[in-house]
């Protein structure tokens, strides 16, 4: 899976997962990929940083450079917690997931684990087709996808984590 910062014909960006570049391009191609502020179809890559993992092997000089100067005790950067205000059209943005979740469970068949293989057999014809959701993992999200199957990650909002 790989995650692209996309942007709309309007200028609202958002990050969105596919299994590759190629599945990107043709989910775009056919309009599948909508922008979750404005609903635009015209949607493209924007230029992204590289994610490069950070080892914690800093310079002691470094670390020092960084260390403010107060006598105050200040807690490790592990500590710390991303916080946000968030304005209107974050706002709206969460109630949408929230309905999309919502919608997913009222209308779709729980199948839990068994989704990756439930996905799959419906895409070969072996069980009738209907809306399912469960879990998958990266790795089993990654084969379906490569397979053919088309499936889509929900999403999932910090709070509904706990």
């Amino acid at each position: 899976m790989i995650a692209f910062t996309l942007a709309c014909d309007a200028g609202h960006e958002f990050e969105s997962w596919f299994s590759s570049g190629a599945a990107f391009e043709q989910q775009a191609k056919r309009r599948l990929v909508a922008c979750p502020i404005c609903g635009s179809v015209k949607v493209g890559k924007t230029v992204m940083s590289p994610s490069v993992a950070r080892t914690d092997n800093r310079s002691r000089s470094r670390v020092a450079a960084e260390t403010p100067a107060s006598s105050e005790p200040v807690a490790p950067p592990s500590a710390a917690q991303p916080h946000v205000v968030l304005g209107e059209p974050e706002r709206q943005l969460r109630n949408m997931i929230r309905a999309l979740r919502k919608h997913v469970a009222e209308n779709s068949d729980y199948v839990g684990r068994k989704f990756p293989e439930e996905a799959r057999q419906m895409h070969h014809g072996e069980i009738e087709h209907r809306s399912i959701w469960g879990e998958a993992s990266a790795e089993e999200a990654k084969a379906l996808a490569e397979e053919g199957v088309e499936v889509q990650p929900l999403p999932m909002l910090p709070d509904e984590r706990n």
